[in-house]
């Protein structure tokens, strides 16, 4: 990572964006599509932008393994928001519906859900599985 810019890849549209990283808490939108980048809430990603988006941004990203049957995971839910607000501007928090994008799914192995990996430009860090509060997410993905 550059000490003076970060490069955050939008998930709407696939645009890289080079922001100040003195500024990456300031709500920046995206420069092609005025989308919020890093707005302090959980982004939604799929089969299609998973791979761009997690490979090209230079903040860590932590990847939210869920699906909407999930105990667990809906009530971890709130508590991946809370630390997707407390992260905002130093990490990216990402969700993914492994129903619904079973080719990412598989390519991490996910075998229960839900299950947290952090990513750094797309290499695995770290992994685990269970609902967890929003400490521990916070410290999962510093």
């Amino acid at each position: 990572m550059n000490s003076s810019s970060t490069h955050v890849v939008c998930p709407q549209c696939g645009a890289t964006n080079r922001l100040p990283t003195d500024r990456l808490g300031d709500d920046p939108s995206c420069g092609r599509c005025s989308a919020a980048l890093l707005d302090g809430q959980p982004v939604e990603l799929t089969d299609a932008n998973f791979e761009a988006v997690t490979r090209r941004t230079e903040l860590p990203v932590l990847v939210d393994f869920w699906a909407p049957w999930c105990g667990p995971c809906r009530m971890m839910a709130p508590a991946f928001a809370q630390a997707a607000s407390q992260l905002k501007g130093r990490a990216l928090l990402v969700k993914v519906n492994s129903d619904d994008n079973p080719q990412t799914a598989a390519r991490f192995g996910i075998r229960s859900i839900p299950t947290l990996v952090r990513l750094q430009q797309g290499q695995e860090l770290r992994r685990q599985s269970g609902a967890l509060p929003a400490s521990q997410i916070v410290a999962l993905a510093s």
